[in-house]
């Protein structure tokens, strides 16, 4: 899932460039599926339509509810340098999540 505060429009530019091929990702969420407040657009993990106690989400803010803070793992904004390796960094993290994951089937252990 791509979930992002842009407009759709944006969105599905952004994803032709990560994804041209649309082999990757599947589904996109954008400002149109946040919660409005005071003009500000808030991510709500729910609208994945997924177990939370599975789901993690990487952003340079965590722009969910307070409920899902767990759920968020704070990364640098990307400027567009292509020496940046935070995501590469995170790998072996989400590799630990996906194995418990796996293994426990629900997230967390017996």
């Amino acid at each position: 899932f791509i979930f992002t505060t842009a407009k759709q429009d944006y969105a599905e530019k952004v994803l032709d460039v990560l994804d041209p091929k649309k082999k990757l990702i599947r589904h996109c969420l954008s400002q149109r599926d946040c919660f409005c407040a005071q003009g500000c657009y808030w991510k709500d993990l729910t609208r994945l339509g997924r177990d939370l106690a599975k789901t993690v989400a990487l952003d340079h803010t965590i722009q969910g509810f307070p409920a899902q803070a767990a759920n968020w793992i704070p990364v640098p904004r990307w400027w567009g340098d292509s020496r940046d390796e935070e995501l590469l960094h995170l790998t072996p993290l989400l590799g630990q999540l996906a194995w418990v994951v796996r293994t426990w089937g629900w997230g967390g252990c017996p």
